[in-house]
């Protein structure tokens, strides 16, 4: 009953709430949902009298946002930032998008800068920082403009969309924006990947570096009675590259729907044979990825993904719990992934309709 009732929710649930036409039929099942499911799983959640709810800060999963909003919450995104008086963009009822924050308020200019900042004005706007006139003459420039350190973009129905920190988006060879941390975020919604590592900066094309969640694949590799030794051995396996590559042409086919990221699909990528740590300087301890300290650890790593090696044979110093240091040796696959043109993903979009 439960599976029967989700698979109508995420199919008609988001339409209801929007107010979009749903046959007589399937608005009587929803209802008869609402009853069984929705209702008790609103309840359970502490959700059962919210009218309305917002999601800021950093992105959450397209998966998650549409689970709340077919089982009824009207859950909006929004954007701002504390120098701005809580938001400048929201989404309006009837407009919700799982990927963007809405258009801007009405007073409130914005407009993207040529590096792809995103810059504004906004009555809200603070007048300076506390006993610091150089931060704010950084962050507020002679226009008035203020330099909100994010970059993104307009959507063809004028909503906002953000793809990451401006000083952290680069450019493909052919000019296209190479945003690696939405691409990273996008392949991190996936259960079975704990951490992805984008490239494609000056690059042709972009390619990644993927740590798998052990215990989540564990599970998924013990269900089909798939033996493996440690983290290293489950990561080299071929069914386990093949799971990695499924998720990673889902987001190329979402990536495609989007004419200024559809050239920054992942075109390869290797499963690392041991999991970045902090301890070994390759995250913060927030686990945030090191860009620079990566990218010069595993160069040898990164060459191979763009020189058309199917493998690359790697030898890591890691730092062990009780402080020793040794070695892991590996030879580690290299794996092509399947790309998407706009009107292919548009085809599959209609088809899975």
């Amino acid at each position: 009953m439960f599976r029967y009732f989700m698979d109508l929710a995420r199919r008609v649930g988001t339409r209801i709430l929007d107010g979009k036409p749903v046959s007589a039929l399937d608005r009587i099942r929803y209802a008869a949902g609402n009853v069984a499911v929705y209702g008790p799983l609103r309840n359970a959640l502490g959700m059962s009298r919210v009218k309305v709810a917002y999601t800021a800060g950093e992105a959450i999963g397209p998966d998650l946002f549409v689970f709340y909003r077919s089982i009824g919450i009207n859950l909006k995104q929004l954007y701002g930032q504390t120098e701005t008086t809580v938001y400048v963009c929201v989404q309006p009822n009837g407009a919700v998008k799982p990927d963007t924050v809405g258009p801007p308020l009405p007073g409130c200019e914005i407009r993207i800068a040529g590096d792809g900042e995103v810059l504004l004005k906004t009555p809200g706007l603070f007048r300076e920082y506390f006993k610091n006139a150089a931060a704010t003459a950084e962050a507020i420039d002679a226009e008035g403009w203020f330099h909100t350190g994010d970059a993104g973009f307009f959507d063809e129905d004028g909503h906002l969309k953000i793809i990451d920190r401006a000083r952290d988006v680069g450019r493909l060879n052919d000019g296209a924006l190479f945003a690696p941390k939405y691409i990273e975020n996008k392949l991190k919604f996936f259960p079975c990947i704990k951490e992805a590592v984008a490239f494609g900066d000056g690059r042709d094309h972009a390619t990644g570096m993927i740590n798998i969640d052990i215990e989540a694949v564990g599970d998924w590799a013990e269900r089909r009675n798939l033996a493996y030794s440690g983290y290293t051995d489950l990561a080299a396996k071929a069914e386990v590259y093949e799971l990695i590559g499924e998720c990673i042409e889902k987001v190329n086919l979402d990536l495609a729907h989007d004419p200024k990221l559809a050239n920054s699909q992942v075109r390869r990528f290797v499963i690392l044979h041991k999991e970045l740590d902090a301890d070994d300087g390759e995250l913060t301890r927030t686990r945030k990825v090191r860009r620079r300290i990566i990218a010069d650890k595993y160069q040898k790593i990164i060459d191979a993904l763009y020189t058309g090696d199917s493998s690359v044979q790697v030898d890591a110093q890691v730092r062990f719990e009780d402080g020793r240091t040794g070695t892991i040796r590996a030879d580690l696959r290299i794996m092509d992934v399947k790309t998407w043109t706009a009107d292919a993903a548009l085809a599959m979009q209609r088809q899975a309709a």
